[in-house]
């Protein structure tokens, strides 16, 4: 299933993707994208719903984060050995944990904000994994059981607050507006492999990302394991797995956002996302 969120901010209204790209509305069934809804009973439930009947919703809505209630969303740094090489960067012995503040999730077309005082901020395409249920002390073999499904992600940062200032990663990487999240959340048994993904990202029409999870150092079973060790996983929470060679830092010279560009990214059978910077 393609599950998505659509509507205002703020008051989006839980939807399903049907066979025709048509939205059809969960909302009689369905409190939202979010909580019990993500275990696998939740999601049996809906997908036991007679699709054609349920209500067509018409014209182009905006749409929304594909997931609610998010209480932590973690990021995985220096996942692509490609991409560490870019940035300088040894790979990690470890995955790399930091945390983006939760209020940087936005729907995935939303427009991105250039942070006041920014002059490095830079475009990351990412596989997300959202949890389905509460993972803790978990095995690599079981740990795909946790997980409710997959989503693209444009893992934002300002790489000059990022490293170039005292402290951690996290106030780098969680300016409003940089966590795009969606368009849809895709139920795993949709994706059997999230190890064999194509993902790209372009700016302004020029592709820089072209990569695939395939080059993944530290794939999705391992890094829900690993994280399950140092905390619990709880539905919603949303684990951002790294990204492919590409991004801004990396180019010669480095290239960075400015207000009116416009990235468009997409993770094989994930969906895409599009969106315009504009000035914080």
């Amino acid at each position: 299933m393609k599950l998505l969120r659509y509507g205002e901010p703020g008051a989006e209204k839980p939807g399903i993707l049907d066979a025709n790209g048509q939205i059809r509305d969960l909302s009689a069934h369905v409190g939202d994208i979010g909580g019990r809804w993500l275990a696998p009973e939740g999601l049996a439930a809906i997908a036991a719903l007679p699709l054609d009947s349920l209500p067509i919703v018409s014209g182009t809505p905006r749409l929304g984060p594909c997931v609610t209630g998010t209480g932590k969303f973690i990021c995985i740094g220096l996942n692509y050995s490609d991409h560490a090489a870019e940035t300088g960067a040894s790979v990690p012995s470890e995955p790399v944990i930091f945390m983006k503040a939760t209020s940087a999730i936005q729907g995935p077309n939303d427009p991105v904000e250039i942070p006041r005082g920014s002059e490095k901020t830079d475009w990351e395409v990412e596989l997300g994994v959202v949890i389905g249920k509460t993972a803790k002390y978990v095995s690599e073999a079981d740990a795909l059981d946790y997980v409710a499904g997959y989503c693209v992600i444009n893992d934002l940062s300002e790489r000059a607050f990022q490293l170039e200032h005292q402290g951690q990663w996290t106030k780098g990487k969680s300016a409003d507006t940089f966590g795009p999240t969606g368009p849809w959340l895709v139920t795993k048994d949709e994706v059997p492999d999230p190890q064999n993904l194509d993902m790209w990202l372009e700016v302004n029409g020029h592709r820089y990302q072209n990569g695939s999870t395939r080059t993944m150092v530290y794939g999705v079973a391992f890094v829900v394991a690993y994280l399950s060790r140092f905390m619990s996983l709880r539905p919603g929470d949303i684990i951002s797995t790294g990204t492919p060679p590409g991004v801004g830092l990396g180019q010669k010279p480095p290239i960075y956002l400015k207000a009116g560009d416009t990235m468009a990214l997409g993770i094989q059978g994930l969906g895409e996302q599009r969106q315009v910077c504009v000035q914080g």
